[in-house]
């Protein structure tokens, strides 16, 4: 199938093409395949001059074999002694890591923030996470670097030690919810100019008086839910470990 695997028909084409003094490109173009595939294939396998589609297919085999058994097996994910299933938590790292690329996140980038999110923690070292992701140190380093950059978590100094380790903001959703409310804001205040200059009775300034209206609707109810987190999160602070409610002052019977 173009795009899946090369088989070893594909590789007796691309031998075949190469004999006639093909390029790439039509090569490809025979087989349904990108001229940039059809190059990486010849290249890795002794170049056009001495390429064989018999020996190319066994070295691509050897080579996924080798890979295939030189991966390490990933390190169970630590409960915290809190009793938690382990697959069940990795079945739902994977489903929040997928929820959160289609959200616009790249992958690796991620891959690394759920890994931290479901830590009790919040936070991990780079060893840690090339250790739980199985992937390279330079990975890691990019992924941090993009989501310091976009503010979703920040470094700190391990106590006693020279290493860093990255720390999970936890008020994540509520800086991402401002982020939104304060472009939301400027869409209102732009659609309003827009409707003020265009003139409400055309049909460009009421697209735009409609466009403010629902935006504001919007903003206001953002504000509200803003509100509302803030007063249960207070609500929670002032209760005891226990769940006790803490007194401003003694009993009034």
């Amino acid at each position: 199938m173009p795009g899946g695997r090369l088989t070893s028909e594909d590789r007796q084409h691309i031998a075949t093409g190469l004999a006639e003094g093909l390029g790439y490109a039509e090569i490809g173009r025979r087989l349904g395949r990108p001229a940039s595939t059809i190059m990486r294939e010849v290249t890795r396998n002794g170049g056009p001059d001495d390429y064989g589609a018999d020996q190319a297919h066994d070295a691509t085999r050897h080579r996924a074999r080798r890979r295939k058994q030189a991966q390490p097996p990933a390190p169970p994910l630590p409960d915290s002694g809190h009793g938690r299933d382990p697959q069940a938590v990795k079945d739902f790292t994977e489903s929040f890591t997928a929820l959160l690329i289609q959200q616009g996140l790249p992958r690796m980038e991620a891959r690394v923030l759920a890994c931290l999110y479901i830590t009790d923690s919040g936070a991990l070292t780079a060893a840690d996470l090339v250790q739980r992701l199985r992937v390279s140190p330079a990975s890691v380093s990019n992924a941090v670097a993009f989501l310091e950059q976009q503010g979703m978590l920040s470094r700190e100094r391990v106590p006693g030690a020279r290493r860093e380790r990255y720390v999970m903001d936890d008020e994540l959703w509520l800086r991402s919810v401002r982020t939104s409310l304060q472009m939301n804001d400027n869409l209102v205040t732009a659609s309003q100019r827009g409707a003020e200059i265009l003139g409400v009775a055309t049909p460009a300034g009421a697209r735009f008086e409609s466009s403010a209206e629902l935006l504001g609707l919007m903003s206001e109810a953002l504000r509200q839910v803003m509100e509302r987190w803030q007063q249960n999160q207070a609500a929670r602070s002032a209760q005891h470990p226990d769940g006790t409610e803490k007194t401003s002052g003694p009993p009034t019977g």
